[in-house]
């Protein structure tokens, strides 16, 4: 299930602590028996791009991509709702569900923000119960996946793999 706090940690804004655990991120890559080809892959050539780049651009990137633009937000229901007074319920929906298993909010940060969804995830017993939650924003991986892809974004290869990975298919495979 680490495969889930590696996305989160990875769609998290860019810093230097990051930079600094990317070739122990690659490691953990390299070694993981979570991935399939094609996730690793991805993660591999996603990694390297961070690698490659300056701080600052990334920096400047990971704004201009998710806080800059609503179609990339990292706020799944803003994909559902938008503003609508819908969102509200939703959000103390998710915020309960965290409760009913112990897990706090840290920080300011909605329930609904990727990272956090997945560092959730993360903690959940097994990988069937992890995708069977992801699975309830299946559709919302797949516009935002969909979105990044349309913008050109590295950040694209990661939703595609928590959007693969929020299928009940692959249960039965």
């Amino acid at each position: 299930m680490q495969i889930y706090k590696l996305l989160s940690v990875l769609l998290e804004y860019p810093d230097q602590e990051l930079i600094g655990h990317l070739p122990e991120l690659s490691q953990h890559v390299a070694e993981s028996r979570e991935l399939d080809a094609a996730e690793r892959q991805a993660l591999r050539k996603f990694i390297a791009h961070l690698a490659s780049q300056p701080l600052t651009a990334l920096q400047q990137d990971y704004v201009q991509t998710f806080d800059m633009t609503p179609e990339h937000s990292l706020h799944l229901t803003h994909h559902l709702f938008g503003d609508d007074k819908n969102r509200g319920p939703a959000l103390i929906d998710l915020g309960e569900l965290y409760k009913d298993y112990g897990v706090q909010v840290q920080g300011n940060e909605l329930p609904d923000y990727l990272p956090l969804i997945l560092e959730f995830a993360a903690q959940l017993g097994d990988d069937t119960e992890a995708r069977v939650f992801l699975s309830d924003a299946g559709k919302v991986f797949k516009v935002l996946t969909d979105n990044l892809k349309q913008a050109g974004s590295p950040y694209a290869a990661l939703t595609s793999i928590v959007e693969g990975r929020a299928t009940l298919l692959r249960l039965a495979a």
